[in-house]
């Protein structure tokens, strides 16, 4: 069974800034902590398409529970990236199927909208319903991440 969450969030700042911030790996951890940390292999700062390879695995990214303790994997897969404005993950985790995570930088009312689209099939019921409880909590927890960051 597939599922699917998503959320917006406007914040007052411009959306270049806020592109650099979502596609780099410091940006990243800035929005999962303390919850989360995300390995990123020795040279990838950022997730642009001169650092990673679009539609191949680009690397394994280990989910570190408060930093330290490995609860899964994500193998990182981006099949499309608009530079400065969206970029779309396709990757499969120890836990997931399908993970895909899409995310959208765009202009609002002189600001910027930043928008998570999320939709995961677990490998077994368990994981399914455990992403379904943790998903919506942890993308709230980085919209106020960001609205923090950027007013």
């Amino acid at each position: 069974m597939t599922r699917q969450f998503e959320i917006s969030s406007c914040v007052a700042a411009d959306p270049a800034e806020v592109w650099a911030h979502c596609t780099s790996a410091e940006g990243v951890r800035r929005e999962l902590r303390p919850w989360l940390r995300m390995t990123f292999p020795r040279g990838v700062a950022d997730l642009t398409p001169t650092q990673v390879a679009l539609g191949t695995r680009s690397f394994r990214s280990w989910l570190l529970l408060f930093g330290v303790l490995p609860v899964d994997f994500d193998d990182v897969t981006f099949v499309e990236v608009d530079r400065g404005r969206r970029f779309l993950e396709r990757s499969t985790m120890a836990s997931q199927r399908v993970w895909l995570h899409e995310r959208i930088v765009e202009p609002h009312d002189g600001n910027c909208r930043i928008t998570d689209r999320l939709e995961w099939e677990g490998r077994f019921r368990g994981a399914e319903l455990v992403f379904a409880a943790l998903v919506p909590r942890l993308f709230k927890w980085r919209h106020r991440q960001l609205e923090r960051l950027f007013g």
